[in-house]
């Protein structure tokens, strides 16, 4: 069965008790468990992965290759820094998706630039929890199984 992999990174679990008024109330496992039911929906395995650790994102990135057609990604404030995290998209060779819960665009100037992005076929943000829907929605229509 096709796969993506759900990818959050620092902070993202503290979803619910973190600035809830910018974040929301559900939680990581509630989010998770969301992407999970969309995903048997549409007929795919979903694996769930959040670190606080660059080099562990890393790794989730570099093991997806062999694993997963796609990857949405949650990469949290290295979305803003990582260099690394960059290449590692870039050298996967899978569609990623950006997705932030909140819009990032709306908020503090440092949060406007993605470093990740041009590597990313697209960004998701500012729909909640809801932006790993689209996202997953997104690269099931465009990279799912039966598309190529």
């Amino acid at each position: 069965m096709a796969s993506v992999l759900i990818l959050n990174g620092p902070n993202l679990n503290l979803l619910g008790t973190r600035e809830p008024e910018i974040y929301g109330s559900d939680t990581l496992s509630d989010l998770e468990a969301a992407c999970l039911a969309h995903g048997s929906g549409l007929g795919i395995d979903v694996e769930c992965r959040q670190s606080n650790h660059e080099g562990a994102l890393l790794d989730h990135l570099h093991a997806a290759r062999d694993t997963h057609f796609g990857v949405v990604l949650n990469a949290g404030a290295f979305t803003h820094t990582s260099i690394a995290l960059y290449d590692a998209i870039v050298g996967v060779e899978l569609p990623v998706i950006e997705v932030h819960i909140s819009n990032v665009h709306s908020r503090e100037a440092f949060r406007h630039t993605s470093v990740i992005a041009p590597a990313t076929v697209g960004q998701i943000c500012g729909f909640g929890p809801h932006s790993y829907i689209l996202a997953m929605d997104a690269l099931m229509h465009r990279y799912g199984p039966g598309t190529g």
